[in-house]
C-alpha cells in the first residue's frame, strides 16, 4: 500500500512547480510543535520563517478566522467592510501615527512602498531607490531588484532600473549614495536573510538625520523583524527612529496571507483612488485573523516574553561557542537569533530535523532561530540541547 508522504511526493513531482525542495511532510501543528505523516514530533524554531508567532493553530487565530468565514469572506475593495479599518486602527494605536493599505504577502506590501516612493517623488523627478547588500526584500522583478542578495536575481536579468546597493551600516556610503534622484532609503532594521544583522542605533539615526536633511523618504521592511519579532510591535520601536513608511506581513496574520503597507499620516494622500489596489488585499477574513494577532500579542504580553526569552535563548547559545569552536558569535535582537559558524550552516539543519526540530538558515553560514513569541523557557532549553546534540554530531561528521 502507498505511504502518504509517496503518494504527496508524487503530485508535487507531476503537478507542482519544482520552485522549492521540501523534505519534511508536516500534518498538524499545534503551539510550538508540528507533526510529520508517521506521528513524529518536531519543536518549530522556524515558525513557517517567522510567521506563526502565536505559534501553530493558536485559537484565538483559529476562532476569528471561523467566526468570521460564517459572516462575510470576500466583498473586494470596491465596498467598504467593517473589518479593515478596525486593524488599521488597531495598528495605527500599537505605536505608528499612520495610515494602512492591505495587502496579501511582504512582497506585495514591498512593492507598494517602492510605487508609494515613486508617486511621492514623481513631481520632483525623483525615483530612485537606495537599498542594502545582503538585503532581501521579496520575489517579485521591483522587490528582486531592490534585493541586495544577487543571487536571487541572477538569470532574471535586466535588473529593473531605478535602484542602487550600499553596504548595510555604512554611512559614508549610503550618504555618497544620494542623488537628486533618490526618492527614498529602504532598509530592514534587521536583516533577516542576511544573516540575522541588526542596525547599530547610531546607523539608524543617522540615516533618519540624512534624509531629513536631502528630502528623502525613510522607509523600513520589517516583513521579518516586524510584528513584535524583536520585541517590540513594530521593529522601529526598538531604535526609536521613525520611518515614513514601513511594510509588514508574514506574522500579522499567523499564516493567513496577510500584508500590510503603512505610511504616516502626512502622506495619505499620495496613493490615492486608481492608483493602487488588490483584489484580496484586506477582506474582513484575513483582516479578522489581523486582529486577532495584534490583540493577542498585545494582551498576552508576548512582547515582554520575546525579549526575556530572546536574551536567555541567546546566553544558553552563546555557552555553547564554549565548547564547540566552529560556533563564532550568536547575533540577536528579541527572538530573532543567528548562531554564527566558520562553515555552511545548511548541513545542520537534516540533522536537527532527525532530533526531532526545525530551523532556518540565514545567508549561508547562520543557523537561525525564529521560534513563537509565546515560547517558553522550557522549550528554549530543549532546543539548546537539541543544537548541542546536533553539533557533537556535525562535528563528529566532519573530523
Amino acid at each position: 500500500m502507498e505511504s502518504q508522504k509517496a503518494k504527496t511526493v508524487e503530485q508535487y513531482q507531476q503537478y507542482v512547480m519544482p520552485t522549492y525542495a521540501p523534505q519534511l511532510l508536516l500534518v498538524k501543528g499545534q503551539g510550538t510543535w508540528v507533526w510529520d505523516e508517521t506521528g513524529k514530533k518536531y519543536l518549530d524554531f522556524g515558525a513557517g520563517i517567522s510567521v506563526s508567532n502565536l505559534g501553530h493553530c493558536h485559537p484565538a487565530v483559529v476562532d476569528a478566522i471561523r467566526r468570521q468565514s460564517e459572516i462575510l469572506i470576500h466583498t473586494s475593495n470596491l465596498f467598504m467592510n467593517e473589518v479593515q479599518p478596525k486593524l488599521a486602527e488597531k495598528l495605527a494605536k500599537c505605536g505608528y501615527d499612520a495610515v494602512s493599505f492591505f495587502a496579501n504577502s511582504g512582497a506585495e506590501a514591498n512593492e507598494g512602498l517602492i510605487k508609494f516612493a515613486r508617486k511621492w517623488g514623481s513631481e520632483q523627478g525623483k525615483y530612485e531607490i537606495i537599498a542594502m547588500e545582503d538585503s532581501f526584500h521579496g520575489r517579485t522583478l521591483a522587490t528582486l531588484a531592490a534585493t541586495g542578495r544577487s543571487k536571487y536575481r541572477k538569470g532574471f536579468a535586466p535588473d529593473m532600473p531605478g535602484f542602487k546597493h550600499v553596504k548595510f551600516g555604512d554611512f559614508d556610503a549610503l550618504k555618497a549614495a544620494i542623488t537628486p534622484q533618490t526618492a527614498a532609503i529602504l532598509l530592514e532594521p534587521v536583516q533577516g536573510e542576511g544573516g540575522i544583522i541588526p542596525a547599530t542605533q547610531e546607523y539608524l539615526e543617522q540615516v533618519r538625520a540624512l534624509c531629513d536633511e536631502k528630502g528623502v523618504l525613510l522607509l523600513f521592511d520589517e516583513v521579518q523583524c516586524g510584528t513584535g519579532r524583536i520585541g517590540t510591535f513594530f521593529a522601529f520601536q526598538s531604535y526609536g527612529v521613525v520611518p515614513d513608511g514601513l511594510s509588514m506581513a508574514k506574522a500579522i496574520g499567523n499564516g493567513f496571507p496577510l500584508g500590510v503597507l503603512m505610511v504616516k499620516k502626512q502622506y495619505a494622500q499620495t496613493l490615492t483612488v486608481g492608483t493602487h489596489a488588490s483584489t484580496f488585499g484586506g477582506t474582513p477574513l484575513a483582516c479578522a485573523a489581523g486582529c486577532a494577532v495584534v490583540d493577542t500579542i498585545i494582551n498576552d504580553g508576548l512582547l515582554e516574553n520575546c525579549r526575556i526569552q530572546g536574551e536567555y535563548l541567546t546566553s544558553r547559545l552563546q555557552a555553547l561557542g564554549k565548547t564547540f569552536p566552529c560556533i563564532q558569535a550568536v547575533r540577536s535582537k528579541g527572538l530573532m537569533v543567528g548562531v554564527v559558524m566558520d562553515r555552511p550552516a545548511g548541513p545542520l539543519l537534516p540533522i536537527l530535523n532527525d532530533l526531532g526540530m526545525i530551523a532556518l538558515t540565514a545567508g549561508e553560514t547562520v543557523l537561525r532561530l525564529l521560534p513563537p513569541l509565546n515560547v517558553t523557557r522550557e522549550e528554549c532549553d530543549i532546543a539548546v540541547s537539541l543544537i548541542e546534540k546536533a553539533l557533537s554530531k556535525w562535528q563528529s561528521d566532519n573530523k
